[in-house]
């Protein structure tokens, strides 16, 4: 999901993802250009490439004492805290329009309640290395996806070289020659559902919310008020409270929203502004490989060689399938 930044565009990370497909929103009115900010761009792509590459082990260590449904929505919560801190500093208002919840409410569920929730569960049975290598095929779901639904994404050789490489390094990573042997089948499939939410959201935000006015961080921060209201009205369903606050989980999902799902946006937002959208999305191709290195160093996750061969693969799949149009896409 992408909202516009004056006149360059923003994939909206509400997760880590790889960059997307979908053109975003625009705004009617631009703000007003921000000053750059005294860190060094570089260090602050370093520091956004560790934030949502430890995502996954946040939401594992988060896993360990709390229900899914709880993990993805303390993370929702507290980075909608955190974007409400930041709009009422900047004194910005929330969306208006009915029919504009509406659709943000659906957004909410494609971007954030279900991959967060689908993420969560996934990594009960998982390393959150796999999970990680998981999300980064969104975008080669994504151009699948666009290629039916979005009549402008014609396919090129590239694209459809990039697709098939993409998938063929996914088959590398689960080791389809031994059979998938030692894989757990069902967290993984819902890790790669999990990125398959991504682009379908991405798409109907294309359709629906392609000019609706306000902020990137209001519209994010609406679209995560939506999420916490679905993810309360789950987990009371489905789970009973949490009995215990234990601190390491507890501080993995306070960070993993706040600043994982929170601040990492307006991170990505000064890039983009200052560097622009195309070396600024670069960031993510450093998620799956920063996630596989923190699972090992961290958590002891095993790791064999189809894991980071087949990672890379995808990586390059994935880049082949964004690289036919640079600068419509922003």
């Amino acid at each position: 999901m992408c909202y516009a930044v004056g006149h360059s565009r923003v994939p909206v990370m509400s997760a880590p993802a790889t960059p997307r497909t979908a053109a975003p929103p625009t705004t009617s009115t631009p703000p007003a250009p921000r000053a750059t900010s005294r860190v060094d761009w570089r260090l602050r792509f370093a520091l956004l490439s560790v934030v949502w590459g430890f995502s996954f082990l946040l939401i594992k260590v988060g896993t360990e004492a709390y229900a899914p449904f709880h993990v993805a929505l303390g993370r929702v919560f507290f980075g909608a805290l955190a974007l409400m801190a930041v709009l009422l500093l900047r004194r910005e208002p929330l969306p208006r329009g009915r029919r504009t919840w509406m659709h943000l409410a659906v957004a909410a569920l494609l971007l954030n309640t279900a991959p967060f929730s689908l993420f969560s569960y996934a990594e009960l049975t998982i390393p959150s290395s796999l999970a990680g290598i998981c999300n980064a095929t969104s975008p080669l779901w994504g151009m699948a996806l666009s290629l039916v639904a979005l009549s402008e994404d014609r396919p090129t050789r590239r694209r459809v070289a990039g697709l098939g490489l993409g998938f063929l390094g996914v088959l590398t990573v689960l080791g389809a020659w031994q059979g998938f042997a030692g894989l757990d089948a069902r967290g993984t499939a819902l890790a790669l559902l999990a990125s398959l939410c991504y682009p379908i959201g991405w798409i109907y935000v294309r359709r629906t919310l392609a000019s609706v006015p306000g902020s990137p961080v209001a519209l994010t921060g609406g679209q995560l008020l939506l999420s916490t209201a679905q993810l309360l009205l789950v987990s009371a369903v489905f789970t009973t409270a949490p009995g215990a606050f234990p601190l390491w989980p507890t501080l993995s999902v306070i960070t993993l929203g706040a600043l994982g799902t929170g601040m990492a946006l307006q991170m990505q937002y000064g890039l983009v502004a200052e560097v622009g959208p195309t070396t600024a999305q670069m960031v993510t191709y450093f998620i799956p490989v920063i996630a596989t290195a923190a699972g090992v160093a961290l958590l002891g996750e095993s790791l064999h060689w189809n894991t980071p061969v087949g990672a890379a693969i995808v990586l390059v799949g994935a880049a082949l399938t964004q690289a036919r149009r640079r600068q419509g896409l922003y």
